[in-house]
């Protein structure tokens, strides 16, 4: 339902939705907007030109277009955030009480259900806020990253850490080692989370088992966590399975295996491929080689899955960047990708501690520039070949920088 009205010298627009309530306020050619969850969480926000948007752990990114087309991002200071999130309530709270004392009077009446997600919103104070990040955190360890598509999931932490946990350029993993829960631990964190997220699961789309790459567990053990997660959650109404896959070492799963996950909701796998250049993925600490990852995807094409790709720009620098286009485009164009699936281009994001700014100090590799860095991704995108009949996958980037979960 979307009810318009004036309400304090403004244009008001308030948007009641099965999953989330969105308030617009317009003055002259200013916005400012606010979406929660149907718990009241915070979760958007526009406000000067300037875009938000916050975690379940608390933390807020602010988005912005530069003068040039270029964007700007910055993480808020926890007195920043917790700014922003009273400024939202305060708005809730005014539309509350003027709808209470007849000052605001929507037309159609608000029905007792969205009145009580804008109460929800508007009770959802400083205190409230720190409660709920204290809860996360009981329920979850860090999520280190999902897809960009995946970022409005229920993560179920299903395995924590990575299994191999050598790749130079991420440290998300670090200082967890791999560990896979039993089917005892994992039931009662999936209910946590379920419980945790309460009303605002109306908001979440899909179920993501995580944590780097969880499809590397074993069959015999990874089929009682699918049924668990099936007991505990409507995976069909969220949306189905995702996960991340090592597509290069630990257990090959067939065709068949695919097959048998597909049954219980697996819908998309995501294989950071980084490279097709054998190489570069020496140089990256990748384990095994590209023909891997092209056969992983291959086999679970065939058992009706689709893939998510993910390929590093910039990596290598100057020294391996030809070799980097000719190969990657090469696995890419032997994967046998349809309009099912997924092909992130996501930027090298270096930092002084990395292990990968390190090894390439020590062998002298020119960096890429940022606009050297699309570029690449553009020369592979250009000449990538589909079957006319079964279209075109989806490609877009893929900037870690704008994670939040």
């Amino acid at each position: 339902m979307i009810i318009q009205s004036a309400w304090r010298g403004q244009t008001l627009t308030l948007s009641f939705k099965p999953n989330c309530l969105t308030v617009s306020l317009q003055t002259g050619t200013e916005s400012t907007v606010f979406s929660w969850d149907n718990l009241g969480r915070l979760w958007t926000a526009m406000l000067a030109g300037k875009s938000y948007r916050r975690g379940l752990n608390g933390r807020v990114v602010a988005k912005w277009q530069l003068a040039d087309g270029g964007r700007e991002r910055r993480w808020l200071e926890e007195s920043e955030a917790r700014s922003l999130q009273e400024t939202a309530r305060a708005c809730a709270a005014g539309l509350v009480d003027d709808i209470a004392s007849a000052v605001l009077v929507t037309a159609p009446a608000l029905s007792p259900a969205d009145l009580l997600v804008l109460v929800n919103a508007a009770s959802f104070d400083t205190q409230r806020y720190t409660a709920d990040v204290s809860a996360y955190q009981r329920v979850y360890k860090p999520v280190g990253i999902l897809p960009p598509d995946q970022y409005m999931a229920v993560v179920l932490q299903a395995a924590e850490g990575c299994s191999f946990n050598t790749c130079t350029f991420c440290s998300f993993y670090k200082d967890r080692p791999f560990r896979i829960k039993s089917p005892q631990e994992f039931q009662q964190h999936a209910v946590q989370v379920k419980e945790y997220l309460a009303a605002g699961l109306s908001l979440r789309r899909t179920v993501f088992l995580g944590d780097a790459n969880a499809l590397v567990i074993p069959m015999p053990r990874l089929l009682p966590l699918f049924e668990i997660t099936r007991r505990v959650f409507d995976v069909d109404r969220l949306g189905g399975i995702y996960a991340f896959l090592d597509g290069f070492s630990a257990e090959k799963k067939s065709a068949k295996d695919f097959a048998r996950l597909a049954g219980l909701g697996l819908r998309r796998v995501y294989i950071g491929l980084e490279s097709g250049h054998t190489p570069l993925l020496r140089l990256l600490k990748k384990p095994g080689q590209a023909e891997d990852a092209v056969q992983a995807v291959r086999a679970m094409k065939e058992g009706g899955v689709s893939a998510g790709i993910i390929v590093l720009l910039g990596a290598g620098g100057k020294q391996y960047a030809d070799a980097h286009v000719i190969d990657t485009l090469s696995a890419l164009n032997r994967m046998g990708l349809d309009a099912d699936d997924l092909i992130y281009f996501s930027e090298l994001v270096e930092s002084e501690d990395m292990q990968y700014t390190r090894d390439a100090y020590a062998q002298n590799l020119q960096p890429l520039t940022p606009a050297e860095r699309i570029q690449q991704g553009e020369q592979i995108e250009s000449a990538l070949e589909f079957d006319e009949e079964r279209g075109v996958p989806h490609i877009s980037r893929y900037d870690i920088r704008e994670f939040v979960y």
